[in-house]
């Protein structure tokens, strides 16, 4: 019997009786895989201690709803004889991943993962590569609590590294950089520290940098799709069609989310600090509390930039991300105020036709 232990689960909160933990191993739509220690549901399950669940509508969809799950995330279900179990609450998390949802008409952010330990930053060594891409994929592992760790994928496709990761060391002060190739099995050692027993690592990077095959690589079997890339730009198309989590030989487990075209910036604003922490205390040494770091005397930013310790490219991409979750913040506010107003209007609607005798 599985030991959802091993998956990572801490017991801070004892499941009420006739409720068991379990952990969300995928998501489609609104049906979700999770994993639990017994095989709780009576209806057939395709893989031992694999159960199917769906939210439970009065706890998810009520006037004070529950945080939708996505994978990775801890929670507790009750079992439905014959059925699907119903998931009647998320557990609070260590560690979660964010990205401002792509849909206008969407919510404020959408859900990538949860619970992990370290976000590999994929990024291939080919006409692909792209350095202000992998510093806000940073940017955003640091604001959910996890440790980066850059991999450069397709290493076999270039005589010499080097450059590539000094172009990231420059960007990415403390993070480990790991060049990789699948095909001469280069740095995939390196790997091995990261990948051990009971701790979650997500793989986040474009289609086509290959997260497919490092992960078909490090399971020992194909287990995901492989396709092909475009020879014009070596983009390629989506082969993750839906975030999932597999585990691994070793014990760890690996959250494979599909590729992302645009990583919309969310809230950010402790992994700016923590990214960018050199150009955060410039513009605290500043001679003004408001110093815009434009002509003004004693501005320490600008004396940087002068005497080559800092970039101008470095400084215009801190003030773009800072920008983004600027905005990020802005829009998250407004649609509380708006969905709160909603359902304050809902609620008096229905208060008004049931003093009117109005029935459905």
């Amino acid at each position: 019997m599985i030991d959802l232990k091993t998956f990572g689960y801490i017991e801070n909160e004892k499941p009420p009786d006739g409720l068991f933990p379990a952990r969300i191993t995928a998501v489609h739509r609104e049906r979700y895989e999770l994993i639990c220690n017994e095989n709780i549901n009576l209806k057939a399950s395709t893989q031992e201690n694999t159960q199917h669940g769906r939210l439970k509508a009065s706890v998810y969809y009520g006037r004070e709803p529950q945080i939708f799950p996505t994978v990775g995330d801890f929670v507790f279900i009750s079992p439905v004889e014959g059925g699907d179990c119903q998931i009647v609450k998320t557990l609070p998390r260590r560690t979660y991943f964010a990205r401002l949802d792509p849909d206008p008409n969407g919510g404020t952010q959408q859900a990538v993962a949860a619970n992990f330990d370290y976000v590999f930053i994929m990024s291939s060594l080919n006409k692909d590569f792209n350095v202000k891409r992998i510093e806000r994929y940073i940017v955003q592992t640091r604001q959910s609590g996890a440790i980066p760790i850059v991999i450069l994928t397709k290493a076999d496709l270039t005589p010499d590294t080097t450059d590539a990761m000094a172009q990231v060391f420059d960007i990415a002060d403390g993070v480990d950089v790991i060049p990789v190739s699948v095909v001469s099995e280069t740095g995939l050692g390196r790997l091995e520290q990261y990948l051990t027993p009971e701790k979650t690592v997500v793989f986040l990077g474009m289609s086509g940098v290959g997260k497919s095959s490092l992960l078909n690589k490090l399971v020992g079997q194909a287990v995901m799709d492989v396709k092909t890339i475009r020879e014009d730009d070596s983009r390629g198309r989506h082969t993750t069609t839906h975030r999932q989590l597999i585990v691994l030989p070793s014990g760890a487990m690996v959250i494979d989310t599909p590729g992302m075209r645009s990583l919309g910036m969310w809230e950010a604003d402790d992994g700016l600090s923590e990214t960018f922490a050199d150009i955060e205390a410039l513009i605290g040494a500043c001679r003004f509390s408001d110093c815009k770091h434009e002509t003004e005397p004693g501005c320490a930013v600008l004396v940087a930039i002068e005497n080559g310790s800092l970039s101008v490219s470095r400084l215009d991409s801190y003030r773009a991300l800072q920008r983004e979750s600027a905005y990020a913040a802005r829009k998250a506010e407004f649609l509380k105020i708006k969905n709160e107003r909603n359902k304050e209007i809902a609620q008096f609607s229905k208060e008004y036709k049931k003093s009117k005798g109005f029935k459905r």
